[in-house]
């Protein structure tokens, strides 16, 4: 792989106001997301104690469509994402709308299930208030939060990502302290479920723990306002991603080292038993506290993406111009953030959002699969500015890894995929209506 240095800059309506190490955390938060805290005991029952492994599969398999992502947000540095590249690779205005709506509708979903995850048992450790009630304060605030300016955002995802970062930290220190106080067990993490194939069981793990590195893929959608993205982007994006599976990897070993699987297992909040087991006295109200700060900062990051996915396509005509519009002193899409800002209060209403949350991951696939694609279609087209670029088997792998993926779905999850995608095409055939009616005009 090869990245330049220097490019030439784009004019946009949006503030320039990410720094590199601003993109850094704000991958890195975005990725350190708040399932970490619940995926030990779910990748147990997979793979037995050696939980770094499918961990590490996961992340390998992710580098390979960071790849495609890092070589076209650098060659096309605009807002909009995948839905950008899809429309310069494939010249289908429709094919288009629904990678970018594909992108729309996991984000505000997720959006979503974060807020009531809030509102819900972790809030209620300090406070007890209507789930649906405090959700919706909270997206509120995010919402302000977000149109207040990019730069007031990344600093507050610096704070909360380091905040994030120190209880995954504290859980990897109670591995070395079991470790050295002679509690733990190291030879758990070679252990596997008795009668299963080991190569399947990372297998069916590393699906599990791809999960845990979505995320990535947000920051595509902020390139318009990130300084030198071509030198910078690359950087930021490989280096939180390794930097987090580092991190996973180590609470993969501290946790199979303190606690059995049939412990972990069992327990609905694995990595508090951990801290718990190894003898550190650590409050449960600081756990939580900790994990309502990462739960906080996954909504943010999220809606974030969301709303500037909603600009970019307001600007490529996918969607009305309205959502084109910011903020004049702000220089913020405030149309895009209140619109998505009150689709993902309405979808808190829905409560159960365990089917929702499936139909996230599957549609983050298909937007995969057409990123991947696009790197070798664009390989044709030439931009005046030097930016980065992967080797050509990376997307070709990647591509078959997220097709691999795409087949271990429930039917049911495909089936309300599908119906999404439908309602998403109506949509884009409204939109395209009114524009031309519009121009007709």
């Amino acid at each position: 792989m090869t990245t330049d240095a220097t490019e030439s800059e784009t004019d946009t309506k949006l503030k320039k106001g990410i720094t590199g190490l601003l993109l850094f955390v704000f991958i890195l938060g975005d990725v350190l997301g708040a399932g970490i805290y619940a995926l030990m005991g779910v990748l147990s029952a997979e793979v037995g104690g050696a939980l770094w492994a499918p961990l590490l599969a996961a992340l390998l398999l992710a580098l390979l469509t960071a790849g495609s992502y890092a070589e076209l947000a650098t060659k096309y540095p605009r807002a909009g994402g995948a839905a950008v590249f899809a429309e310069r690779a494939f010249k289908l205005l429709w094919l288009s709308f629904l990678v970018g709506f594909s992108m729309l509708a996991a984000g505000v979903t997720s959006a979503a299930g974060l807020a009531l995850a809030f509102s819900g048992d972790y809030l209620s450790t300090f406070i007890d208030v209507p789930p649906v009630l405090a959700a919706i304060v909270f997206l509120a605030a995010v919402g302000a939060l977000n149109a207040r300016g990019i730069s007031e955002s990344m600093r507050t995802n610096l704070v909360m990502t380091v905040i994030e970062l120190s209880g995954l930290v504290i859980v990897v220190i109670a591995g070395a302290v079991a470790l050295g106080g002679g509690t733990g067990d190291v030879s758990r993490v070679g252990e596997f479920p008795s009668g299963v194939s080991p190569a399947l069981a990372v297998l069916g793990g590393a699906i599990i723990a791809y999960y845990s590195f979505v995320g990535f893929e947000t920051s595509a959608n902020v390139i318009e306002e990130v300084r030198n993205p071509s030198k910078v982007y690359p950087r930021a994006l490989f280096g939180s991603l390794l930097v987090a599976g580092a991190v996973y990897i180590l609470v993969g070993l501290a946790s199979s080292i303190v606690l059995p699987t049939e412990e972990l297992q069992d327990s609905s909040g694995p990595l508090l038993e951990v801290v718990a087991a190894s003898g550190i006295a650590v409050p449960d109200w600081l756990f939580s506290a900790i994990a309502l700060v990462a739960v906080a900062n996954g909504a943010l990051l999220t809606m974030i993406m969301a709303s500037r996915l909603a600009f970019g396509m307001g600007e490529q005509g996918l969607l009305p111009e309205v959502f084109g519009r910011v903020l004049p002193k702000r220089r913020t899409p405030w149309v895009a953030i209140l619109v998505t800002t009150l689709v993902a209060m309405g979808l808190t209403a829905v409560g159960d959002l365990s089917t929702l949350a499936e139909t996230v991951v599957l549609l983050l696939l298909f937007v995969f699969l057409s990123t991947n694609i696009a790197v070798l279609v664009l390989r044709r087209d030439t931009v005046e500015h030097k930016h980065f670029k992967v080797w050509s088997f990376v997307p070709v792998l990647g591509a078959l890894s997220c097709v691999g993926l795409l087949t271990q779905q429930a039917p049911h999850v495909w089936l309300f995929g599908g119906i999404l995608l439908a309602v998403g095409f109506v949509l884009y055939l409204v939109a395209r209506f009114a524009r031309r009616k519009s121009t007709a005009e």
